[in-house]
């Protein structure tokens, strides 16, 4: 995978709709945090617009996006909210001038859309906190997307839990929502998972569904040839009158059951406040071991 180059002081920072809608005062405290690393954030026209929930129609949003990915002078592209509407998008999206001059993309949720679809391009992305909400992140998740747009190192040593399988792996780490991943098997977007690391998270699911969409993930090979799993935030999950009798984590391995790969659960990155920086993409090393896990990235000038 090709890293976009990194941030430095006085880089311009678009912010765009590709999904649910957004008023500016929403971006306040997003708009602050990177004045205060030194960025310039510049705001799309999608901020504000709205077409039910959307920020904008999807030519709207397509446009905006598309100006953001063309402009040279904009060097990461931080979506504002995820919710759903980037795969309404993405294929009008055309790609030519970002493969010519990349630029970091960051966002998490609905922003999978578009992780996916950039990594088929062959560039790393960072999934991470977004303007909106990240008054609700803790310092920590700031901290680290700061050093994932800049070039620092990022390593993470996560507490044990009874749910790991043990292991080493390493890999390409790729990933974000369960529901996005599921909802690109057999599209041109569909992320290639073989011999890498899988990270996934979600949240406000039934049981049911997070099962289906496991077995969907297993049955298009996407889980028999990894090198580890790393699942984050499984949030507020929903079960039936009549009980599914399982987990979201206990789903989890069951799908993976057949394999044998390190598995880390409670990975701080998702839907969560102490949503870490992740740079998707990237080869990292994982090792779970009883007395926790730790995933280290490659450091890369």
């Amino acid at each position: 995978m090709l890293t976009p180059p990194y941030l430095k002081k006085g880089d311009r920072v678009g912010i765009v709709c590709t999904a649910r809608k957004v008023d500016l005062d929403d971006l306040e405290k997003g708009i602050v945090y990177l004045k205060n690393m030194g960025l310039v954030p510049v705001l799309g026209k999608t901020i504000g617009a709205s077409a039910d929930q959307y920020g904008g129609t999807d030519s709207e949003r397509a446009a905006d996006l598309q100006a953001m990915l063309d402009n040279e002078d904009i060097k990461a592209l931080w979506c504002a909210k995820g919710g759903y509407g980037t795969v309404r998008i993405v294929d009008d999206i055309n790609f030519y001038k970002f493969v010519k001059y990349p630029k970091w993309i960051v966002g998490y949720s609905d922003v999978t859309v578009l992780h996916s679809q950039v990594h088929m391009l062959g560039f790393e992305t960072i999934h991470a906190v977004m303007p909106v909400g990240i008054s609700r992140n803790t310092k920590e998740a700031k901290e680290t997307l700061r050093r994932a747009w800049s070039g620092n190192s990022l390593n993470y040593s996560i507490n044990s839990t009874r749910y790991n399988r043990l292991g080493q792996g390493t890999g390409e780490l790729v990933g974000g929502n369960i529901s996005i991943l599921y909802s690109l098997c057999g599209s041109t977007s569909s992320i290639v998972t073989d011999g890498k690391i899988l990270f996934i998270e979600d949240l406000d699911e039934y049981l049911y569904h997070v099962d289906r969409m496991m077995v969907n993930l297993k049955r298009n090979n996407m889980l028999c040839n990894l090198k580890g799993l790393i699942v984050g935030g499984l949030t507020k999950m929903h079960d039936n009158s009549v009980p599914f009798g399982k987990s979201a984590r206990e789903i989890v391995l069951d799908a993976v059951k057949d394999y044998n790969f390190p598995v880390c659960f409670n990975f701080p990155a998702g839907h969560l406040k102490d949503n870490r920086a992740l740079i998707l993409g990237r080869n990292v090393s994982l090792e779970v071991t009883e007395k926790g896990s730790r995933l280290a990235f490659d450091h890369v000038e």
